[in-house]
């Protein structure tokens, strides 16, 4: 199994260790609940070193990305990033992942699961030969995530950050290694990832939580991780979105751009638009019941749909989920039933997100 290279550092606090994409990684430290509120109302650090990081240069690296990614790459300039999907020719969803633009070339960032067949796709796809160097091996990401992080980065680094937008990012050589700060997430909250080589990455680590210390800030694992992009309807590949979703059904449509050249499932997702079968919803438990994945979605006595996603809020105080319906019945403020075990428990379809309260464009 593969560990990042903060592998030690988890076990030396004590988190409980599972295996996650191949990796090795902290599901929680001190308790899920606890990491979970501590982002929501103060900070919390995530190692996420597993994620994988693709180079793509040359003079027509810009040209090979509209072509791989649905958004418009065009419209970056450097410092700049967006969140994006990769389709295949049907429409399906290869991988979501985020598009940093730097000035000599361009980084994607995938999930962990789904490196090796992003390599090949883009390999495979490569007929203007762009330069792709996979460096997730030698690259590690933390993430710092909730209200105090500003600060928290801010002290550590002793770099301004106020003026950095949402989906912006900087490099740094200032800091005592070189550094590059995004303004970037998957919480909702404000927050930031910094992307370093692997051999700084223990230095980074303890500091931030030594000086994160007085503003309350604490280590966080996959669990709280997984609950707070639940709280904001954002997808996880494999669970929520994979090869047999498309984007308007998953509620992604906003980074498709139709509008442009074409694009690798452009002929396939046009006709998707205005046929859309069933959404994607998030939900809130009336009943006192935990949604998982893969339990069924009942309406009007009927099986209408299935969990993608689930799990119990303490923030909310109530269990959460994500699921596909028909998207005649995907209305926010509908009943639905949760089989939970062989028992139907009450549930209500939700506008997102159910946690209205976060600081992400503080």
């Amino acid at each position: 199994m593969n560990k990042t290279p903060l592998h030690y550092h988890h076990v030396a606090m004590g988190a409980k260790m599972v295996n996650f994409c191949g990796f090795e990684m902290p599901v929680y430290y001190s308790g899920i609940s606890e990491e979970h509120q501590a982002v929501r109302n103060h900070a919390g650090l995530f190692d996420v070193s597993h994620m994988g990081q693709i180079i793509v240069k040359g003079e027509n690296a810009e040209k090979y990305l509209q072509k791989m990614v649905t958004s418009d790459v065009t419209s970056l300039t450097p410092g700049n990033a967006q969140y994006t999907v990769m389709c295949n020719e049907n429409g399906g969803i290869i991988d979501d992942l985020l598009v940093y633009c730097f000035p000599e070339y361009y980084m994607l960032v995938v999930n962990a699961g789904n490196l090796g067949k992003n390599l090949d796709w883009l390999n495979k796809n490569n007929d203007i030969k762009a330069h792709i160097n996979d460096k997730s091996k030698q690259m590690s990401l933390l993430a710092i995530q909730g209200p105090n992080s500003r600060e928290i980065v801010s002290d550590f680094t002793q770099i301004s950050l106020e003026n950095l937008k949402f989906y912006q990012f900087i490099q740094s050589n200032k800091f005592k290694y070189p550094i590059t700060i995004s303004r970037t997430g998957y919480t909702g909250e404000l927050g930031y990832e910094i992307y370093c080589n692997n051999q700084d990455s223990g230095y980074i680590w303890d500091n931030l939580l030594e000086k994160g210390k007085e503003y309350k800030l604490l280590p966080a694992g996959l669990g709280a991780r997984d609950l707070l992009r639940m709280e904001m309807k954002y997808c996880l590949y494999g669970n929520d979105i994979d090869e047999t979703t498309h984007p308007f059904e998953a509620g992604l449509g906003w980074v498709v751009a139709l509008d442009k050249d074409e694009f690798i499932g452009k002929e396939a997702l046009i006709p998707m638009k205005e046929d859309i079968s069933r959404r994607l919803i998030c939900f809130q438990m009336e009943d006192r019941a935990i949604p998982r994945k893969g339990y069924t979605i009942w309406i009007n006595d009927k099986e209408r749909g299935v969990v993608t996603s689930g799990g119990f809020s303490s923030v909310l105080n109530m269990g959460v989920g994500m699921g596909y319906v028909n998207r005649k019945t995907s209305k926010a403020g509908n009943k639905i039933g949760i089989d939970v075990r062989g028992n139907v428990k009450n549930a209500i379809i939700k506008k997102p997100p159910l946690y209205t309260h976060g600081t992400l464009y503080s």
